[in-house]
């Protein structure tokens, strides 16, 4: 048998499977207005072409599939999300919640259906519209299984590379979500007749054009692949790349989503993640305390020297700054207004707002040991000094 012919065959029994939980519901109805039609005749009168009794059937047919919706949903879904929490796992009850929206939407379908067959008009556009809303929330309600048991896709892929899984389970869901989505597409347009072989194959005409069209969503994607091997950026880490900086909020197929410090998402295509310099502040175990402080020329050698020291003692024993790193205090050069130290050392912290902390006792230390030290700090001045004033004229 051709491959064609068993697509079609699996079509038409997905799309057929309404009317098979429909049950002839409406054959029945219908045989019960037969009596009402003889015993009631202005129930057989027509409305646009539609007997009278055969509308209010119809009406109160959907108003029941209404009402076995939500029957089912306080039934049905809440006896078994009851009954999910007394398993071991949280999966099976995001997989039931996910399962509402797509199981609710079904008992409409159900219902208008029926309401259309009961007026006599369920035409062959009507029909496939229904059936590929069918279709519709079939794949609707796998996609929502997918998207439910994404911690559990995230937990298989911790047990292979801690590190990036969730990058990696983010990709193997995008990947899921894409394919499901093609099939689904596919068995909707069967739905209407059109060939999907046929389709595909004659998009080979176009082949080359479409290449070049996609050549920027290719190198994305192998973009994404190489962030994922280098592991290069993680999902939370405070990165800069191409002039942007901020927290990486998801690694996507085609981009990266970086919220900046302002709070703006800034979206970046792969490929110019992966072909741009990184700056990974998270990966740094320190951070860097710069800076020169300046005295006053009043200041004498002594006093320079007791300082010199004071800072380096205090900066070599205190618990915040790291001492495998490279700390420097020296008398640097002789300023237009003050007496420059340079200082140079690192915090053990690459925490910003810890940073901001021990800067904060750093300098406060400082300032305490000028002070103590009869010192004190040099802001920008000029000093005039005056040879000789002219001699005043003799009255």
């Amino acid at each position: 048998m051709p491959a064609s012919t068993i697509n079609d065959n699996n079509v038409s029994q997905t799309i057929n499977m309404i009317d098979d939980m429909s049950m002839n519901l409406d054959g029945t109805v219908q045989t019960l207005l037969i009596p009402v039609y003889e015993k009631f005749p202005i129930l057989a009168y027509p409305i646009l072409d539609i007997p009278l009794a055969n509308f209010i059937a119809a009406v109160l047919v959907f108003l029941l599939f209404l009402y076995f919706r939500k029957l089912f949903t306080l039934v049905i879904m809440g006896t078994l999300q009851k009954l999910s929490k007394y398993t071991d796992t949280y999966h099976d009850d995001k997989v039931i919640s996910a399962l509402k929206a797509p199981v609710r939407f079904a008992f409409i379908l159900i219902g208008a259906h029926l309401f259309f067959l009961l007026i006599f008009k369920e035409t062959d556009f009507i029909k496939n519209i229904l059936n590929t809303l069918v279709v519709y929330t079939i794949f609707w309600a796998i996609l929502a299984i997918v998207e439910a048991l994404r911690e559990f896709i995230y937990a298989t892929t911790e047990r292979f590379n801690a590190e990036l899984s969730k990058e990696i389970g983010n990709f193997i869901l995008a990947i899921a979500k894409i394919l499901i989505a093609g099939i689904g597409l596919g068995a909707m347009l069967q739905v209407w007749g059109i060939n999907v072989t046929a389709l595909v194959a004659s998009l080979g005409i176009g082949g080359l054009a479409f290449a070049l069209a996609a050549k920027d969503t290719a190198a994305n994607l192998f973009g994404s692949f190489s962030l994922l091997a280098d592991k290069s950026i993680r999902i939370g880490e405070w990165i800069k790349v191409g002039g942007v900086e901020g927290t990486v909020e998801n690694i996507g197929m085609r981009t990266t989503k970086i919220r900046s410090f302002g709070k703006s998402l800034i979206t970046v295509p792969n490929h110019i993640v992966a072909n741009s310099p990184i700056e990974n502040f998270s990966r740094r175990g320190v951070r860097r305390i710069k800076m020169n402080v300046g005295l006053t020329y009043g200041t004498s050698e002594a006093q320079m020297k007791k300082i010199l020291e004071e800072i380096k003692y205090m900066l070599h024993n205190h618990e915040s700054i790291s001492q495998k790193e490279t700390l420097l205090v020296n008398f640097n050069s002789f300023g237009d207004s003050a007496l420059n130290i340079f200082i140079y050392t690192f915090t053990a912290t690459a925490n910003w707002a810890k940073y901001l902390d021990i800067r904060e006792e750093i300098h406060l230390q400082i300032m305490k040991i000028v002070e103590d030290n009869g010192s004190s700090f040099a802001f920008p001045s000029q000093s005039i000094y005056v040879e000789s004033l002219p001699t005043p004229p003799i009255a």
